[in-house]
């Protein structure tokens, strides 16, 4: 069995769907980080069978909207001395900006070059969204 230890303070990136690991990890920059990190993948879960898990000693400024896009399901716990003093379950955001592309070639977004691309949750259960500007429907598996 493998054994990683707790840590002291930081984040644990919890209840992440096997696979999104790695992208969570290099979303987040964590291959340049000059602390410990772990990426644990394909663990054992009661609720989920498998899972990944993404333990950071140290504290870092995380975009949990962006996290919550990425993969609904993650839960983020919050250590201090050993201790989780916080945990935040995170869901999909009602507005994403400049993280998805439209892909419509009519779009103002593909026209014009500074233009922010800006979606919104229109279907939670299916993760749909819509650009703001042409309602090109953007859909993501949740």
């Amino acid at each position: 069995m493998l054994n990683i230890t707790s840590i002291k303070k930081g984040l644990v990136i919890d209840h992440i769907r096997p696979g999104m690991g790695l992208k969570i990890f290099e979303y987040l920059k964590l291959g340049k980080a000059d602390f410990t990190v772990a990426l644990i993948m394909n663990a054992s879960s009661n609720k989920m069978g498998k899972k990944d898990i993404i333990k950071i000693e140290d504290v870092i400024d995380v975009d949990y909207a962006m996290l919550g896009f990425l993969d609904a399901n993650i839960t983020v716990n919050v250590i201090e001395d050993e201790v989780i003093t916080e945990k935040i379950n995170l869901s999909l955001p009602k507005r994403v900006q400049d993280v998805i592309r439209c892909k419509n070639p009519r779009c103002i977004t593909t026209v014009e070059r500074d233009i922010t691309h800006k979606f919104v949750l229109i279907d939670e259960n299916k993760g749909i969204y819509k650009c703001e500007y042409c309602d090109h429907i953007y859909s993501w598996e949740v």
